[in-house]
């Protein structure tokens, strides 16, 4: 006999025919498991949950994990991640929720607070690294414009989201404020689905105006080169200077604007950690990223690797925290209310103008990456032969594999003297 939820939780919690009831222990273990397994990125994540808990033991009915899915892909937040906390919570509620969160990010967590430990410690200081970090970083770069591709093909679905993206990749070369570009995308593209065209065009044409405005006073395109500079400072960084507070504050607003999947995260914790905290180079930022490739983990995990370069350990705790937070909220706070309200046509559109603006936004930050990781021809060849692979193949392993090569390619130029 399958106990029920407790009283306090019946109301919110209601029992869905096939949803075993787990001790808690062996909740958290289950979800663990599926952390340490976690490779390949967040489609086989989600595939690897799927296959197990609705295709295999029919948790919940396959038409319902789709809306489920639904949901947390207009939501903020790595969905894979999201959807452990679903089940969990459908299982023991509000704390299974949390432990089935948990259990799925925390192998990822520690393996990537030991990588940053390592990199922090020895990484910086060793001689004969830079040709191994500048291969990987050229890879990482193609993954990222292999994952706008893909977000974009998802998400563009209409000329005017096209325009919206094209116009936050401007303001993000010319250093507006984020807030400013994701409200502006969000209210053109709602303007444009009610028939308010005239609106949605005057408004747009604003963006563009404030853009130019913003480039001809300050010269704002020159910290795009500025952003590329800062490669060959990586050695005079030194790692725990910020402030836990700030850096939790730092991953709360990626958490919170991570539309479109774990690649949106980017541009927001670049712009702290690069552009404006300074706390870190692009290059340090492409190396946290190639790691993260090579983790069980969502991509965001990168993030402890961001925290811990700029404030150490309690650093990297904060900043994770940070960028998790909202994917537990979501869920434990109200998946069912969160479900409806996403599915109202207004707010739909409006999100829909959002996550347009994030695709500009990511391709901004990619421009500075690029500039930034590849400067030699070598680095010009690792990026061809990755994005040519990643287009070609969906392997679950590709991308550690990738990335690994990269390295080993880099790791041979600096064995024969190139």
């Amino acid at each position: 006999m399958q106990p029920s939820p407790s009283k306090n939780e019946s109301a919110s919690v209601e029992t869905v025919s096939g949803v075993p009831y787990l001790p808690l222990t062996g909740l958290f273990l289950r979800f663990l498991r599926f952390g340490a397994l976690a490779w390949g990125g967040p489609v086989a994540q989600i595939g690897m949950i799927r296959h197990e808990l609705v295709e295999q033991e029919h948790w919940i009915s396959k038409e319902q994990f789709n809306r489920v899915l639904a949901v947390y892909q207009v939501l903020p937040g790595p969905e894979a991640h999201e959807l452990c906390v679903y089940f969990g919570y459908r299982s023991r509620g509000r704390l299974g929720g949390l432990l089935a969160g948990l259990g799925f990010m925390l192998p990822g967590f520690f393996l990537m607070f030991a990588l940053s430990w390592l990199y922090v410690r020895h990484g910086l200081q060793l001689e004969g690294w830079t040709s191994v970090f500048n291969t990987v970083q050229a890879a990482v770069a193609a993954l990222i414009v292999r994952a706008i591709v893909r977000i974009g093909g998802h998400v563009l679905e209409d000329r005017w989201l096209w325009m919206v993206a094209a116009v936050a990749m401007l303001a993000q070369l010319a250093n507006v404020h984020f807030a400013i570009v994701l409200a502006a995308g969000g209210l053109v593209y709602l303007c444009a689905r009610e028939h308010r065209k005239a609106l949605a065009g005057w408004l747009l044409s604003a963006a563009v105006a404030l853009v130019l405005v913003k480039v001809w006073n300050e010269d704002a395109l020159t910290g795009l080169h500025a952003l590329a500079s800062r490669e060959d400072e990586s050695s005079a960084l030194v790692a725990g200077t910020v402030g836990a507070p700030a850096l939790f504050w730092s991953g709360l607003k990626a958490g919170l604007l991570t539309f479109g999947g774990a690649y949106t995260v980017i541009p927001f914790l670049q712009r702290d950690a690069v552009s404006q905290g300074a706390w870190m180079s692009n290059g340090q930022f492409l190396d946290g990223l190639a790691l993260s490739g090579l983790l069980p983990a969502p991509l965001v995990i990168f993030a402890t690797f961001v925290g811990y370069v700029g404030g150490g350990p309690w650093g990297a705790v904060a900043v994770t925290a940070g960028v998790f937070l909202p994917a537990f909220a979501f869920t434990l706070l109200g998946h069912d209310a969160m479900e409806r309200w996403v599915h109202r046509p207004r707010v739909t559109e409006f999100l829909a103008g959002v996550t347009a603006a994030v695709v500009g936004l990511i391709s901004g930050t990619t421009l500075a990456l690029l500039l930034g990781s590849i400067r030699s021809m070598h680095g010009v060849l690792i990026f061809a032969v990755v994005l040519g692979l990643l287009f070609w193949s969906k392997a679950r392993w590709l991308v550690p594999a990738v990335i690994l090569g990269a390295a080993l390619f880099g790791w041979a130029i600096r064995a024969l003297g190139g």
